[in-house]
């Protein structure tokens, strides 16, 4: 599952004219560099379609959307990306219906290597609006208008503030030990795994995370994978959020405040009060498109959120991301 907003310019518009049944689904991204405060695309060239475009693929069975965007990317020019703010999608007609095509932007400065001449035989670095020319198809500009209106408003530049329920744990009514000593259930396992390789999209180098065991459990394979930095809050836990939400919330402000790629892991009722102090930094429309009701996020699903890298740090854009559905 997949859920996208975006602000201003970058308001995600679902359908690109294709309509009907989505019969092929696909991801990729626009990769994107500042040189000499000029910003530049970075093109493909196709040989089988003899079209310049943008790094894309076919979803794969258990893949999620960001994941296959982050493979294309890999796949056919070679360069491990990181995503930023979604773009809009595109969609258009095929002989099995419509292919819907996921965008991100990628800033990335390295060089590709060379094409293996197959898939991808010529890579070009451009100005959009050398790029607006290049483009064989009229869908693949939509994306990359959304991309240079982002960076006019100074929204393109960001980071991601990831926040993550735990995973399935076991049923509450059959646990008779500490609350905090509840361990995830054998689906709540897999849904960890699932979400260990959904976050390497983001690469989040700090884990803040409630102390009890279903949190910890939860992020622990991202942590094994990446060693990423990991910080414990009692104030994220269950028991002390009822007592001093405040507490709660002025972690999720330090977090906006630190400006550094984090996921934060933490349990369905604290949720409200995160998803609050989040909202304290988006515009209205934006705060709009938070979940408002019980239980605001399934076990194992994440909200993604873009945070402006400029001085005044602000959200621009919020996607939910189901990685494992049992």
């Amino acid at each position: 599952m997949i859920e996208t907003a975006t602000t201003g310019p970058l308001a995600v518009d679902g359908d690109g004219g294709g309509g009907g049944t989505i019969a092929v689904r696909a991801a990729g991204a626009l990769c994107w560099r500042v040189k000499r405060k000029q910003l530049e695309v970075l093109l493909i060239h196709r040989p089988r379609y003899d079209d310049w475009s943008w790094p894309k693929g076919k979803l794969d069975a258990g893949e999620t959307m960001p994941e296959c965007a982050v493979r294309e990317v890999r796949e056919e020019v070679g360069l491990a990306i990181t995503l930023g703010i979604p773009l809009p999608a595109i969609t258009y007609p095929v002989k099995s219906g419509t292919k819907e095509v996921h965008y991100w932007a990628a800033e990335t400065d390295d060089l590709p290597p060379l094409p293996d001449g197959k898939e991808v035989d010529s890579v070009l670095w451009c100005p959009p609006e050398k790029a607006m020319k290049l483009l064989s198809s009229d869908s693949d500009r939509r994306p990359l208008e959304a991309l240079v209106a982002a960076f006019m408003a100074g929204t393109l530049a960001t980071w991601p503030l990831l926040v993550l329920r735990h995973a399935k744990a076991k049923p509450r009514s059959g646990w008779t030990r500490a609350e905090g000593d509840r361990p995830l259930a054998a689906t709540g396992q897999r849904q960890a795994l699932a979400a260990a390789r959904l976050l390497m999209v983001w690469h989040p180098v700090r884990v803040v995370t409630s102390p009890w065991l279903r949190c910890i459990a939860t992020v622990s394979p991202y942590i094994k994978a990446t060693r990423a930095k990991v910080k414990v809050f009692d104030a994220l836990t269950e028991a002390n959020h009822a007592r001093h939400p405040g507490k709660t919330a002025a972690v999720i402000e330090a977090l906006v405040t630190k400006r550094t790629a984090v996921v934060l892991c933490t349990h369905r009722p604290v949720l409200p009060t995160v998803l609050a102090s989040l909202a304290g930094h988006m515009v209205p429309e934006l705060a709009a498109t938070l979940p408002t009701e019980d239980p605001y996020l399934a076990p194992g699903e994440a909200i993604v959120c873009q945070v402006s890298a400029g001085d005044n740090p602000r959200i621009v854009s919020v996607e939910r991301h189901r990685p494992y559905d049992d």
